[in-house]
C-alpha cells in the first residue's frame, strides 16, 4: 500500500512491520533550503533549536510526519521505519543528514546524551583496519542482534541509525528481528534466569564510568514482553547466568525470521528499542572499505 502525501509511504518488501518513507526530489530540495538556516554548531549547542528544525520538517511534510512517526513507532505490530530521500545526490551530504536525523529524532522525543561522542548524536566509521574495543567498528565480524542503551541509566525507547557514506562495500547488511517473530520468545522469556538482575558494563570507548543492573526481559505497562540485551556488555555472576546468555545469543542468531536489509546511503533506520533487535552482517574483505554512520537514541516525549 502506498500513501501519497508530500512523502511516499509503503511497506518494506520483506516485512509489513517495517514502513518505508521516501522524500521525493522536489521535497528534498525544499528541505535542504529550509535547513540552510540552521547552523550545525548551533544545533549542537542550543537544544531548543533542534525542536525548531523538527517543526520546520513537519511543516513541509503537510504537518503529518510527526503523527505518522509516533503512531507507527509506538505500535507493537510495526515500530520500525526506513526513511530517506528517494534518490541520493551530491546535495545530500553529511551536514544535511545530521540535520535530517536531528529533526526526525525531535519529532518523536528527546535524544539521550551520547557519552561516546559527548553530544546528542554520535558518528563513527567502519574501516578495513580497526583497533577499537567494540564490535561496532569491526568490519569482518558479525555484530549480533541486540538493543541499545543496556548499560546506561537513561531510558532508551528508540534508535536512529543513518548511513552517511559507503564506499567499496560488499556485505554489511543491517539485520533486524522483531521480538514477536522470534521463535523462542516464549521459551527464553520464561527461563528461570530470564528475570534475574544482570550487571551491565561497557568498554572504555563508551565513556560510561558506572554499571547498571536489570534483567534481560521486562514487561511493558500493558503486560507485553520487552527485551534489553546486548551480547558484549552483560557480566554474568555465575555459571547459570553465563549459560543462559549463551543460549539466548545462539537462539537469536539462529532465528529464521531475521530480516536482512541493504540500507541505501542517505537513509536511516528508526526503530522502537523495546521490541526490535538490530545488528549487522560482516563485510567482504576490502582494504578500501569505508562506511560512516550516525546514531541517535532517546526517549519518547
Amino acid at each position: 500500500m502506498t500513501e501519497q502525501l508530500d512523502i511516499e509511504i509503503y511497506d518494506y518488501k520483506d516485512s509489513k512491520r517495517i514502513k518505508c518513507i521516501e522524500f521525493r526530489d522536489d521535497l528534498v530540495e525544499i528541505i535542504i533550503k529550509k535547513f540552510e538556516a540552521f547552523d550545525l554548531l548551533k544545533l549542537e549547542l542550543k537544544p531548543f533549536s533542534r525542536f525548531t528544525i523538527a517543526n520546520e520538517l513537519n511543516k513541509v511534510t503537510s504537518g503529518k510526519l510527526k503523527d505518522i512517526l509516533n503512531s507507527n513507532l509506538k505500535d507493537r505490530d510495526t515500530g520500525c521505519f526506513v526513511i530517506g530521500p528517494k534518490n541520493f545526490n551530491e546535495q545530500i551530504d553529511e551536514k544535511f543528514l545530521i540535520k535530517l536525523s536531528t529533526a526526525i529524532s525531535h519529532l518523536i522525543g528527546v535524544p539521550n546524551f551520547d557519552s561516546m561522542a559527548g553530544k546528542f548524536y554520535a558518528k563513527f566509521e567502519v574501516k578495513h583496519e580497526d583497533q577499537s574495543d567494540s564490535y561496532l567498528r569491526k568490519a569482518y565480524s558479525n555484530m549480533d542482534l541486540h538493543t541499545d542503551g543496556t548499560y546506561v541509566k537513561e531510558k532508551t525507547d528508540w534508535l536512529i541509525m543513518t548511513k552517511i557514506l559507503e564506499k567499496n562495500v560488499k556485505g554489511g547488511e543491517s539485520v533486524l528481528l522483531h521480538i514477536d517473530d522470534w521463535e523462542d520468545l516464549n521459551k527464553m522469556s520464561k527461563h528461570p534466569v530470564a528475570r534475574q538482575e544482570f550487571i551491565w558494563g561497557s568498554p572504555k570507548s563508551k565513556n560510561v564510568d558506572y554499571k547498571v543492573k536489570h534483567p534481560v526481559f521486562l514487561d511493558s505497562d500493558d503486560g507485553k514482553i520487552e527485551i534489553s540485551y546486548i551480547d558484549q556488555f552483560p557480566e554474568p555472576k555465575n555459571l547459570e547466568q553465563g549459560l543462559f546468555l549463551q543460549e539466548l545469543s545462539d537462539s537469536l542468531e539462529n532465528s529464521k525470521n531475521k530480516i536482512f536489509l541493504k540500507l541505501k546511503p542517505g537513509s536511516m533506520i528508526l526503530a522502537n528499542n523495546h521490541y526490535w533487535l538490530h545488528g549487522r552482517a560482516k563485510f567482504a574483505v576490502n582494504s578500501e572499505l569505508r562506511r560512516e554512520l550516525l546514531r541517535i537514541r532517546g526517549r519518547f516525549q
